[in-house]
């Protein structure tokens, strides 16, 4: 691919390196605890911020890594010892999905998918379990992606890249597997040929080790397989030979597992790096042995078709491979030749890979919101018209809206959503703020309408967005704007729910000081429309009316008793006589209510003390019956909790905690929550100053 990555930026934890016979461990150790035993977190007492897992295959670059920079071996690697793992390790399973009937003519299913590769940070700079900020690329768009690369290696950090549990755990709520990255950076950027040897060498019974290690990782963290970008210059075609060999063996070992492995077009089966810009007979071996390609952004219109033709005659689809796109740099703004890839008349040609789409984020002032993000975000995504429902081909930009079918997994009882997109500026709960620190934390996104946005009416289109400025619960509600003359139906979600005597569906609104009275009525349809473009067929079940000044938030519960089959799309319709501001907090779908069990065993499993106050780590039990996730609360001197975080996992870090005046001992409680946020009662522990 040939991008560098940039090295960690703030100098804010050293690197202690310990060598041994013919291995090498490396610990961090936090600025403040003055030696490297305080750096061993669970093992010995000490607490550090975890980070996403990276290596180098076996040997280590010569010098000293840069501050922030742990080096390690992955053949050195055991997941027994890795103080990190529970940090690390997705708890969401992969869910399946279905794909409606588009909303729009143009929007083709069964034909080209997408994949993303996504730098969330540094290599060295990965949160496990989210950070204390809202600004962050808050991926969420998961219902045209078809795979997530967890983009990352450079020769100053590490090669090898495992993907951090909050971006597998929301993936994998939407459907999407994930993927992390082996890249072998060209010389440049710091490669080295010995590490590409170091990848396929071979053990003395003539296996590869490093393809054994890799499908472990991916095990025991819990992600989908690997992306090989082998870009190193220098390799022959006896290297090249051991690199099919290895990515034979890798495939072979990670089928029964389910994982899954892309190439990326790069190296050659000669050895070389040559970046074809197709598929032919320079790579075509590898292809074979892989799930999928990438194939360099150096394609043509001519070059695609052939590597079509060519997927093909060895027995594959054509969408396995992914056309490059960088939009890095430039966003929605990047020439491309869509019809090379996605014709508007005719079968597409093959798939597509964005390379970089967190220039959404990325582009934007120092001084962005989450709003403005989602606005940058829903364009490119959705298009310069903002409703999938009316794609806007005009410009130069073809979003992915306008051309692939979106995917669901909304498809079994309870489903609930609260409209969390991951981050927020506060955390809320039942309406009240309980915590007024920024916050992100993608593995506790829900599941968000697929189709952004829209709406039906025969007046005036409000507008219809995520906002940060009040929520029900997490950090965010969705916010209907808008001074409406006809009755407005926003679509959102696509769904299989079947209905029994006992559904009912739970919307908690409310309106803004600014609006006037608005009648709120749920949007269910028992039937898709028969061909793709075609409006859908709502029933409307009434759920009253809201006036601006009223109590605040309400929740109408409505029974669907005398609806029946299978709920195949919800909605809302709102109607109004002038201007709304009206916001839905969380919608729920259930037969029964059920509280989840509580989890057990919370204890501190590593403290560390500084002059910026105490990190400390948590670790507790999974409760029985696998809950949505967890929530850490502080309960304070005088009763109240404060929210320090949630996690789908079973351990959590949370830094800078400071002594409450009077307090001997500062007390804390975890709780599971179900799919309804239903909340258990606590498991608790105290740690004393």
């Amino acid at each position: 691919m040939n991008r560098p990555q940039p090295r960690p930026a703030a100098p804010t934890r050293r690197t202690v390196v310990l060598a041994g016979a013919g291995t090498a461990a490396a610990l961090l150790a936090p600025a403040s605890a003055g030696s490297a035993a305080a750096a061993t977190g669970d093992r010995t007492g000490g607490a550090r911020q975890p980070y996403a897992s990276y290596w180098f295959p076996d040997s280590l670059p010569a010098g000293d890594p840069g501050d922030g920079v742990t080096w390690r071996s992955l053949k050195a690697w055991r997941p027994e010892s890795d103080p990190d793992l529970a940090f690390n390790t997705s708890a969401v399973p992969l869910a399946e999905r279905f794909t409606p009937v588009p909303v729009n003519t143009t929007a083709r299913t069964g034909q080209a998918r997408i994949t993303s590769l996504v730098a969330f940070g540094n290599t060295a700079g990965n949160p496990s379990q989210g950070s204390a900020t809202a600004d962050t690329y808050a991926l969420n768009h998961w219902a045209y992606i078809d795979e997530l690369v967890f983009w990352g290696g450079s020769a100053g950090e590490g090669l090898i890249l495992a993907p951090n549990a909050p971006v597998v755990d929301a993936a994998h709520r939407n459907g999407v597997p994930v993927l992390g990255t082996v890249f072998l950076p060209p010389v440049h950027h710091g490669g080295e040929l010995r590490w590409t040897r170091d990848l396929v060498q071979r053990d003395g019974a003539g296996r590869f080790p490093l393809a054994a290690k890799l499908v472990a990782a991916a095990l025991a963290y819990g992600f989908d397989g690997w992306f090989i970008n082998a870009e190193t210059e220098g390799g022959d075609a006896a290297l090249g030979a051991e690199m099919l060999a290895f990515v034979t063996d890798l495939r072979a070992r990670g089928e029964a597992a389910g994982l899954r492995i892309t190439w990326y077009d790069a190296m050659t089966v000669r050895g070389e790096v040559g970046w074809q810009g197709a598929l032919n007979a320079q790579n075509t071996a590898l292809f074979e042995q892989a799930d999928s390609m990438f194939v360099d952004f150096r394609w043509t219109p001519a070059t695609l078709a052939a590597s079509g033709r060519a997927a093909e005659a060895v027995g594959r689809s054509r969408y396995d491979l992914w056309a490059g796109v960088d939009v890095e740099s430039t966003g929605w703004n990047r020439s491309v030749d869509w019809d090379a890839i996605i014709p508007a008349e005719g079968p597409h040609t093959v798939s597509y890979g964005f390379y970089r789409p967190e220039w959404t984020l990325n582009h934007l002032p120092d001084d962005r919101t989450p709003g403005q993000f989602h606005a940058a975000d829903q364009r490119f995504w959705t298009g310069q018209s903002l409703d999938p429902a009316r794609p806007d081909r005009a410009g130069g930009w073809r979003a992915p809206a306008t051309a692939v079918a979106d995917r669901s997994t909304v498809d079994r009882l309870p489903f609930a959503t609260t409209f969390n997109t991951g981050h927020g500026l506060r955390w809320y709960e039942d309406g009240r703020v309980s915590s007024d620190s920024e916050w992100n934390h993608l593995g506790l996104q829900d599941r968000l309408p697929g189709r952004r946005w829209v709406v039906r009416t025969e007046g005036r289109t409000p507008s219809v967005a995520f906002d940060f400025t009040d929520a029900w619960r997490g950090g965010s509600s969705l916010l209907v704007d808008g001074d409406l003359d006809a009755p407005a139906t926003v679509e959102l979600y696509g769904t299989r729910l079947p209905l029994t005597r006992r559904t009912v569906v739970e919307l908690t609104h409310r309106t803004d000081t600014e609006s006037g009275p608005v009648t709120v009525e749920l949007a269910v349809a028992l039937h898709e429309p028969d061909r793709p473009g075609d409006p859908i067929a709502y029933t409307c079940v009434p759920a009253g009316e809201l006036r601006a000044g009223g109590t605040g938030w309400t929740t109408s519960t409505l029974r669907l008793n005398s609806l029946s089959g299978t709920v195949r799309a919800l909605g809302v319709r709102l109607t109004a006589a002038g201007p709304v501001r009206w916001r839905l907090g969380a919608l729920a779908v259930r037969d029964t209510a059920r509280t989840p069990s509580a989890p057990a065993g919370l204890r501190v499993t590593g403290a560390s003390s500084g002059a910026g106050g105490t990190d400390l780590r948590f670790g507790w039990h999974r409760a029985p019956a696998a809950p949505r996730h967890y929530e850490l609360h502080r309960v304070l001197p005088d009763g109240t909790r404060r929210f320090l975080g949630g996690t789908c996992g079973t351990a959590f870090f949370v830094p800078g905690l400071r002594r409450e005046p009077g307090e001997k001992s500062a007390r804390f409680q975890v709780r599971a929550v179900g799919e309804l946020y239903t909340t258990s009662g606590a498991a608790s522990v105290a740690h004393r100053w």
